[in-house]
């Protein structure tokens, strides 16, 4: 486990959207554990009443998209960021690449997630991190990524 201590109360699901510009239904992290500069651990729990996806991704044995897993450590990792004040609150942070995803073991509905990321690189236009995604003590995914990061006011809507 990171050795990160909270510098603040855990953020809830509420506060969570101060950090990322991200919405129900897609903001996948509940809860910011702890953060530092280089460190972060968030939460989040799929429900079959949150999460549609559930329904049509093997309806038999509903699991994660791998795909979601990846998105949702990449958001903890933009949260942990703000949070921890590396960055200000009103980036946007876009996956650039996704390198070395392995999963481990799929995650079912009501699993809560932990994910424990790493800031590799923290740059002007670039962040470069890496993280594991846990269910209990087991890991369930782990890769790298990285994001371009956008300022909200440079993003013009259509």
């Amino acid at each position: 486990m990171s050795k990160c201590k909270p510098p603040y109360k855990p953020l809830t699901n509420f506060e969570v959207s101060d950090l990322i510009p991200h919405r129900n239904p897609f903001c996948f992290v509940d809860r910011v554990v702890s953060c530092d500069e280089t460190h972060c651990i968030c939460e989040r729990t799929f429900t079959l009443e949150n999460s549609e996806f559930f329904k049509g991704h093997f309806p038999a044995y509903p699991v994660l998209p791998g795909v979601l897993v990846v998105e949702t450590m990449a958001q903890a990792g933009g949260c942990g960021l703000v949070a921890a004040g590396v960055y200000e609150q009103g980036l946007i942070f876009l996956l650039a690449t996704i390198n070395n995803v392995k999963f481990r073991r799929p995650i079912r509905p009501n699993e809560k997630i932990r994910m424990e990321i790493t800031t590799l690189r923290a740059g002007d236009k670039l962040v470069r991190q890496c993280g594991k995604a846990f269910v209990g003590e087991e890991l369930a995914a782990e890769g790298e990524w990285c994001c371009m990061l956008l300022e909200s006011s440079d993003i013009k809507l259509h």
